[in-house]
């Protein structure tokens, strides 16, 4: 069965770093476009970056553009999201999802990142 387990949360300063994985099985992962989207309670859910099947193209909400970077190893078939300059606002529950923006079929557990000094 299809499993995507997100791991790399945590707790990071503003200005700060965290790195995301997402562990894909159940599937053969290089035929699927993977999406990062991010609910924030009271807000409901945003796509935050997709990237294509291998790895050409890679998409993000304006609000993480030069911040963020979303890569794959379909060799591995993990899917990450590197988050630099950390910002309070980016505090969410983080899910790894099956899918392009808006079209997602699977989804992870989540992983939270909290910002906060």
């Amino acid at each position: 069965q299809v499993q995507l387990v997100e791991s790399g949360g945590g707790l990071a300063q503003p200005g700060g770093s965290l790195r995301l994985s997402c562990a894909a099985s159940g599937f053969t992962f290089s035929m699927y476009t993977m999406s990062w989207v991010r609910r924030v309670p009271g807000k409901g859910l945003e796509w935050v970056s997709g990237i294509w099947k291998d790895g050409s193209d890679l998409w993000y909400v304006d609000s993480v553009k030069g911040r963020f970077t979303i890569s794959r190893d379909n060799a591995k078939n993990t899917v990450y999201l590197q988050m630099n300059s950390l910002k309070p606002e980016d505090t969410a529950l983080y899910y790894c999802a099956r899918g392009p923006r808006g079209d997602y079929d699977y989804w992870g557990q989540g992983t939270q990142v909290t910002v906060s000094s």
